[in-house]
């Protein structure tokens, strides 16, 4: 299954973020050598939900001798939105997404290496997993995917064709429901029965939990991290981590077209270190590092699968996601759900 799962965080608290842009760091920043050092501006673009950790990430960041002149402008929102938008000419230095597809638009567009993805661990800088969240106590009784299905059920997740994390929960399920794609049959049985219980559909990942903690929906199906994040701010929530769910990994890269290449990179380098690895794991997500601490304490489902299970990103987008014939295209339509091409 390639790189370890590690397992529960102690979780620090997190702010929810609004989505958009945010400057962090400002240009007050003042360097510790010679006056004449240079200042340097960095333009993060990543989807909503890791927004707490890259603040904390990048004070961190300017603590160290490589990113004492470095500040940052931030951009979050919608992972499919956001790479579209980097595509159409919003600028960037780094890109931080949800799911690796988004990367893959801007190595087609020239905007990243096509190597991008060759280091350790294969580009991706979080891990997490598809869990299905609850009102505090659980008073419908919701554990498996099939309590999802059920009749009188409010499930809240986002539009797949915006949200990356939309596109992780469709498939947890159906991985599950098909045994990691052999059956399915099955497979779609289960996406046209789930959609149908969803009332609503939000462009991204945190609108959906910001949805389900203000009161709708009896489920939603969200990051292990996400959950974590309502539960530390003290938001009535239970979770459960189903026995088969999906790897949810989430992808990084630098800019081709990035004004400081060297600064951008040593940024992504600090991304991968011990110290920034353990601020990710307070936020909930799981390390891609080895050794993390606090990492051993997420668990370890015994049915838990990759993308790859499923056939990798290019069959599961034909599949399910394309525009004109995908499965959960058609469902969509025919419950009159807005879909765009991601």
């Amino acid at each position: 299954m390639g790189r370890s799962i590690k397992t529960i965080a102690a979780v620090a608290a997190l702010g929810i973020g609004m989505s958009g842009l945010a400057a962090c760091g400002g240009s007050s920043t003042k360097s510790s050598s010679s006056g004449s050092d240079k200042k340097v501006q960095l333009a993060l673009v990543a989807y909503s939900t890791p927004q707490a950790a890259y603040e904390k990430i990048i004070k961190a960041f300017q603590s160290t001798p490589e990113g004492k002149n470095v500040t940052f402008t931030q951009s979050y929102g919608a992972s499919g939105d956001q790479s579209r938008a980097v595509a159409s000419g919003l600028k960037a230095d780094l890109v931080a997404f949800s799911l690796e597809t988004d990367i893959t638009r801007l190595t087609k567009a020239g905007l990243v290496a096509e190597d991008w993805n060759t280091d350790a661990t294969k580009g991706m800088v979080t891990d997490s997993v598809a869990v299905i969240a609850t009102r505090k106590g659980n008073p419908k009784g919701i554990k498996t995917w099939d309590d999802l299905t059920k009749p009188g059920v409010q499930v809240i997740t986002p539009n797949p064709f915006t949200s990356g994390g939309a596109r992780w929960n469709i498939l947890a399920g159906y991985g599950a429901k098909s045994a990691k794609g052999t059956n399915k049959t099955a497979g779609v049985a289960f996406l046209d029965s789930l959609l149908k219980n969803v009332p609503v559909q939000d462009d991204s990942g945190r609108k959906s939990l910001q949805t389900f903690t203000g009161g709708k929906g009896d489920a939603i199906i969200t990051y292990e991290n996400e959950a974590i994040f309502a539960q530390q701010k003290n938001q009535p929530l239970d979770y459960t981590v189903p026995d088969s769910t999906i790897l949810i990994e989430n992808p990084i890269a630098v800019t081709k077209n990035s004004a400081h290449p060297a600064e951008a990179k040593a940024f992504l380098t600090f991304l991968h270190s011990q110290q920034a690895q353990k601020i990710f794991v307070d936020n909930g997500y799981r390390p891609t590092a080895d050794g993390v601490p606090g990492a051993d304490k997420f668990p370890k489902p015994a049915g838990l699968f990759t993308i790859k299970d499923l056939g990798g990103w290019t069959q599961v987008t034909k599949d399910l996601f394309d525009p004109q014939a995908g499965v959960v295209t058609g469902i969509e339509k025919k419950l009159g759900v807005t879909t765009v091409k991601k």
